[in-house]
């Protein structure tokens, strides 16, 4: 189960690298498991937000590099346009609070149902609803506001 969430973020070497920090952070963080929840819920959950940090550290790792080499020059308009949309969605990302940054992944990239990530968040169905809402009209925002 936790390989198969690793493989959505990693591939390869990599993932099964990422797998064994994940069992590390679980030895470190098993204090933290509450009876509200099952094992595996708490596990998905632990993965999911490790990937995510993880995958944001490294965004920031590479804008620096970029930042530094401004010496890649984007010459089509199609390559521009896709360039652009990053960097939208990168900066509505890193201004989402982690809840709502959990719904959207999980609704959005995992397909999962309100209730199942109501089960995972620890929130009503309504409440993933209003949460997917307000991140459609905050991206609409941005969309509009380019």
């Amino acid at each position: 189960m936790v390989l198969r969430r690793i493989s959505r973020f990693y591939t390869g070497e990599e993932a099964r690298d990422v797998l064994q920090e994940i069992f590390m952070r679980v030895i470190d963080k098993q204090s933290s498991f509450r009876d509200d929840s099952s094992p595996g819920t708490w596990l998905y959950a632990l993965t999911t937000r490790y990937c995510l940090n993880r995958r944001r550290d490294e965004r920031r790792r590479q804008e620096l590099l970029i930042e530094h080499d401004r010496t890649a020059c984007w010459s089509s308009a199609v390559q521009k346009e896709r360039r652009e949309q990053d960097v939208l969605l990168r900066e509505l990302w890193r201004e989402l609070d982690e809840e709502l940054a959990l719904i959207g992944l999980y609704y959005y990239l995992d397909g999962m149902s309100h209730a199942e990530i109501a089960e995972l968040v620890g929130c009503s169905r309504r409440t993933v609803g209003n949460r997917l809402l307000e991140l459609d009209g905050r991206l609409q925002g941005r969309v509009q506001g380019q």
